[in-house]
């Protein structure tokens, strides 16, 4: 008999929560993005339900809406991700610490040293989520009048995958044999000095640190347009894709597995998940008011912000109660403005109700009871629309209690999701090999002879 599929479950965790209202829902703490033991008590909750990562995006600018907008979002600002998830490694044991860094704004020798010093503090649990900075403010905070274009992004962005790897791989996994007795501490014959030099990038090495205790931190990659899909199925093992309808995900899904088998790369060495935003109620009545009552803590100015920022156009001069003029293509995101032009046309939404839809949470939402959301979730998954998902949680605490206290259990009684860790690092629990060294073997290991 055929094993059951199996969910893989991130949790969204920067900002807090991505709903603009979040912050001021009753009971929730407004203050959650700078609260550290608020932080450290979500994680160890997410670790109790078995989360295979807690993954915190970034942002690298603050002004990317009018300050009327600004003054009102709680998403705009939070913790350096790397100085978090180090601090939250000593409060875990097994959950996965998954980072966001750009590949636009970022050197590949300071990315390479950093998430190899986390897995080693966290004992093989980091990921690195590849971006290329969608925000055009980025770029005037790095000394750019103007942001880089998208299709070279990408390109620049595989490179830096390649020097970042490369730079991983600087020393064979026996490399530092630390022989007190000879005082040899590492064989030099097991150092490869990169001496890579590439059309965005030099970088010597070899880097200063020993390989990563899972070889690589799991690559995480979020793109969706052509140039993304192409990055996702040549170097990523997680996907966190956008949420959309079931079967636009589904066409999503036989995309990129088919071009990863065109490369030769087995299907199960990628997961995708997309994001889901999960509000639990005792009915499903319940669940609907406490969206409705989330959505309507939402102001106008911030929703027609998170709008223009989607589409790339700033659109809060139009008429709000019109319908969304023709909107032509930006250097920003292609894959969120084409998903927020076609929600407009479909719905025959006014710019007013799609900004309302933007400006609290616009992609796939599951708002029910325990069992309607596991049944969603179970569509999805045995379907090949995902093969888990990134958590968004409505609002903190009681949003993420919810699900672990009441999803997880239901998803667990269907055999749907762990009752227990596989394993210690990040890859083993989410059933991913062990990258080999592009330029060592692997040692051979001496076995004790069977006598049997």
């Amino acid at each position: 008999m055929a094993e059951t599929r199996q969910l893989k479950l991130g949790a969204f965790m920067r900002p807090i929560s991505i709903h603009t209202g979040a912050w001021r829902y009753p009971g929730a703490l407004p203050d959650a993005n700078f609260n550290f033991p608020a932080i450290r008590r979500f994680a160890q909750t997410l670790e109790r339900g078995k989360f295979d990562a807690f993954f915190m995006a970034d942002h690298l600018a603050v002004l990317n809406m009018p300050v009327e907008a600004l003054k009102r979002s709680h998403t705009v600002t939070s913790f350096e991700p790397f100085t978090l998830l180090s601090a939250l490694a000593g409060a875990t044991e097994r959950i996965g610490l998954v980072a966001t860094a750009s590949t636009t704004f970022d050197a590949p020798y300071h990315i390479a040293r950093r998430f190899a010093s986390l897995d080693h503090i966290s004992g093989g649990r980091a990921g690195w989520n590849i971006v290329t900075t969608s925000n055009p403010d980025a770029a005037l905070n790095f000394g750019l009048d103007e942001h880089m274009d998208h299709d070279e992004r990408y390109r620049r962005a595989r490179e830096f995958y390649d020097v970042v790897t490369g730079l991983w791989d600087s020393f064979a996994d026996d490399a530092f044999v630390r022989d007190v007795e000879s005082g040899l501490y590492f064989d030099p014959e097991r150092m490869h000095v990169l001496a890579h030099k590439g059309e965005f990038l030099s970088v010597r090495g070899p880097l200063n640190i020993a390989r990563p205790v899972q070889g690589w931190p799991v690559i995480v990659q979020a793109g969706a347009s052509e140039p993304g899909r192409q990055l996702a199925a040549e170097t990523a093992e997680v996907v966190f894709a956008a949420g959309g309808s079931l079967a636009g995900a589904r066409e999503f899904y036989a995309d990129v597995k088919g071009r990863m088998e065109r490369l030769g790369r087995p299907r199960d060495h990628l997961k995708i998940l997309p994001g889901a935003f999960v509000v639990v109620g005792e009915t499903v009545e319940e669940a609907r008011a406490k969206r409705a009552k989330l959505d309507s803590l939402v102001y106008y100015e911030s929703a027609i912000a998170s709008l223009s920022i989607a589409l790339g156009h700033d659109v809060s001069g139009f008429d709000p109660d019109g319908p969304l003029p023709e909107i032509p293509e930006s250097n920003a995101s292609k894959t969120s403005r084409d998903r927020v032009v076609a929600m407009a046309a479909r719905e025959k939404l006014t710019i007013r109700q799609l900004a309302q839809r933007l400006g609290g949470y616009s992609g796939l939402a599951f708002v029910g009871t325990p069992r309607t959301i596991a049944d969603q979730m179970e569509e999805w998954l045995m379907s090949e629309g995902c093969d888990g998902f990134n958590v968004m949680f409505p609002y903190l605490p009681a949003g993420l209690d919810d699900f672990v206290d009441k999803v997880v259990p239901e998803l667990q009684r269907r055999g749907l999701f762990r009752r227990e860790y596989e394993g210690a690092t990040l890859r083993e629990n989410l059933g991913l090999p062990r990258p080999e060294n592009r330029f060592f073997k692997a040692p051979v290991r001496s076995s004790v002879p069977s006598f049997s």
